[in-house]
């Protein structure tokens, strides 16, 4: 079978200072017609650098240094820059991480899709007309009123398909997906890529998928690549390299996953020590020796071949024999203090709701939200983008005042608005964001920042506040060298360390993490949760875990609470929330999981998007998308949030009894 794409000892090098430093070391592979192969590896190891690689689209300061590239059997780095072009309209075609960045704000949908159409020569009234079945193919509903919209008015999951029907007007031989799921919610995500996969059949277009989500690439690769520092360590038929890993750093990369119903206080999760080796590094051995238990001389001294160890499956190790035998990462013993719920809660919240003016119409973005959150605990967050978590995150925070209800500290009303808020309840609620970047000045070091939270949130300064701040890097697991460092200086997880840092610097109370491990690899995603539950089971600090990674709020949550369009759909303990009977949203988004090991729930396909919380349906909320509506009363009346089991509230007409026969 004749190739899609093909790398044949690829080296690819970034001038860097006036030295070229490589970022790709003789890589090779290929992608198969109509075949999908998948990519994986930590963030650095050259996944990216790949795919732009294969339109000779690098940056300014990278260069392929030695090798070949053929995409449709056409040799890449001999083409002219008129051919060039050329092959990227018409054969190759990519599809970004963040489909807001992809899109141009300042043009509507419309004209964006039919510039895909009129590039390639197609006049602007065929354009128009094929832009709109464009959208069509890619199950738009209503694909004439949103080629009039701009990008901002559709959502994350709108605006990938928006992204996907542009990139597959050319009916490319090539599609290169670069991690186009990341951002997305558990239901847009599964929808996304069963769009993907029934276009790929249709059209039998080969896909390069980049992705550090390993339950993706066992649901959308025929093959899989593991990269490590530039250098391919295995490939082989996705289910074998998934179940049967024959190289340290894969078999790493599946320990640190949380799966199995793994829960804080069952195990902690597996990391991988060490880092990566700096950018153009001499390795004159294994790529991966510094970090594998495994490794001796000779794999310090002999990089290994690809070995064959399996019909069409090939390892880089000298021990690719005892890869399952791998030692684990010793971790510290944690006593996980039991939640003591006859106390006081630390935070309650009562009958919160927010109503923002948009356009002369109001939206109701919450709606009589109420719940506790207890000392040492922590209360995952979970639901589709819309269903009000950030809102919630943030009136408890003091970001947003509430339209109406409360928030209490410790038995004490909090004021709506943070500026109105005594030192000490700010010190007390603190956050993680989702992206450090945004939230670090990239202009101060390490040093600066901690010091400065030091003194806005505990009022310490000079010796005081010196020794606090070495005692907070210990705590994250930093290095005092990262202090002199700057925020670009650092990795995405040294950078959310440091503001774990930060948002203890004044002893909280409870931290919101929004998001704080969506765009980290796996290793690093371990790392970091296996850091929160280290800092929870010393200080007894709470968490508020907003996230729609659902393994990730699985295994630290003690409860979830699930909303939907405002309101607060269910409520329990993790382990029963998670093990069912479910409320019929919170199945359909268990059900949207792809995971590793293929064992995946039936689908339950959501028609629709949420609906616009400027007029929310009658009845209950969800019954516009539920797959098991009653009928009229799911219509007409509003189901009360009830205690259905001990400690597991539910708001559903459906009596438990009947939705635990329905999910068995």
């Amino acid at each position: 079978m004749s190739a899609a794409l093909e790398f044949d000892a690829l080296d690819v090098a970034y001038t860097v200072r006036g030295k070229d430093r490589r970022v790709l070391r003789g890589l090779s592979l290929s992608v198969e017609e109509g075949k999908t192969f998948g990519l994986v590896g930590e963030s650095g190891c050259g996944k990216s650098t790949a795919a732009l690689a294969a339109v000779n689209y690098l940056p300014r300061n990278g260069k392929v240094t030695g090798g070949e590239i053929r995409v449709a059997g056409k040799d890449v780095l001999g083409l002219s820059w008129s051919e060039l072009r050329r092959l990227r309209a018409d054969k190759v075609a990519m599809v970004y991480q963040n489909p807001g960045a992809a899109l141009n704000p300042s043009i509507k949908i419309g004209a964006q899709v039919a510039e895909a159409f009129t590039v390639r020569g197609v006049p602007r009234g065929e354009a128009n007309h094929l832009a709109l079945e464009a959208l069509a193919r890619v199950q738009i509903a209503d694909p004439g009123s949103v080629m009039g919209r701009y990008p901002f008015q559709l959502s994350g999951g709108m605006q990938q398909r928006v992204v996907i029907a542009m990139a597959l007007a050319k009916d490319p031989a090539l599609l290169i997906l670069d991690e186009p799921t990341t951002g997305l919610d558990a239901t847009v995500e599964a929808e996304v890529l069963d769009l993907v996969a029934q276009l790929q059949a249709e059209l039998q277009t080969s896909v390069l998928f980049i992705s550090h989500n390993l339950g993706v690439i066992a649901k959308m690769c025929d093959r899989v690549g593991v990269l490590y520092a530039g250098r391919l360590v295995e490939e082989g038929p996705v289910e074998t390299v998934l179940s049967d890993p024959r190289h340290p750093y894969t078999v790493g990369l599946l320990r640190c996953i949380p799966r199995g119903g793994v829960r804080k206080d069952h195990a902690r999760l597996d990391t991988i020590p060490g880092f990566l080796p700096s950018l153009g590094a001499e390795l004159p051995g294994c790529v991966f020796v510094d970090r594998c238990a495994l490794a001796d001389d000779r794999c310090r001294a002999e990089e290994p071949p690809l070995t064959a160890v399996g019909p069409g499956h090939e390892a880089r190790c000298w021990h690719h024999d005892q890869a399952h035998a791998l030692p684990r990462a010793e971790a510290p013993e944690l006593a996980i203090r039991p939640v003591d719920r006859k106390a006081a809660p630390v935070v309650r919240f009562d009958d919160l709701g927010k109503v923002f003016k948009q356009h002369g119409h109001e939206v109701h973005a919450l709606t009589g939200v109420s719940g506790e959150i207890w000392a040492g605990e922590t209360l995952g967050l979970v639901g589709e983008t819309g269903s009000g978590k950030t809102t919630l995150a943030r009136t408890l925070l003091g970001m947003v005042a509430p339209s109406s209800g409360l928030v209490e500290l410790d038995g004490t009303a909090l004021e709506p608005r943070f500026q109105q808020r005594s030192a000490d309840e700010l010190r007390a609620l603190q956050i993680v964001f989702q992206n450090p970047d945004s939230a670090l000045n990239r202009r101060h070091s390490v040093r600066r920042i901690l010091l400065r939270s030091l003194w806005k949130l505990a009022g310490l300064k000079g010796a005081p506040a010196d020794k606090r701040m070495l005692e907070l890097t210990e705590s994250v697991r930093l290095s005092e060298r990262t202090l002199t460092q700057k925020p670009s200086q650092l990795s995405g997880g040294l950078k959310q360390r440091v503001s774990i840092a930060r948002a203890f610097a004044g002893s909280p109370q409870l931290v919101v993490c929004d998001e704080p491990t969506s765009a980290l690899d796996v290793s690093v995603q371990a790392a970091i949760l296996n850091l929160l539950v280290e800092l929870q089971a010393d200080g007894g600090v709470s968490f508020l875990f907003i996230s729609h990674d659902l393994g990730v709020v699985r295994y630290i949550s003690d409860r979830i609470a699930v909303l939907y369009l405002g309101r607060l759909m269910e409520l329990g303990p993790a382990e029963v929330v998670f093990e069912g009977p479910h409320h019929p949203y919170t199945e359909a988004l268990l059900s949207a999981v792809p995971t590793v090991d293929g064992a995946e729930r039936e689908r339950i396909k959501l028609e629709g998007d949420i609906p616009s919380a400027a007029s929310p349906p009658s009845g209950c909320v969800f019954h516009t998308r539920c797959p098991r509506k009653l009928g009229a009363v799911c219509e007409e009346t509003e189901p009360p949030l009830r205690d259905v089991e001990d400690g597991h509230l539910m708001r559903c007409h459906i009596p438990i009894g009947e939705l635990r026969a329905l999910q068995a």
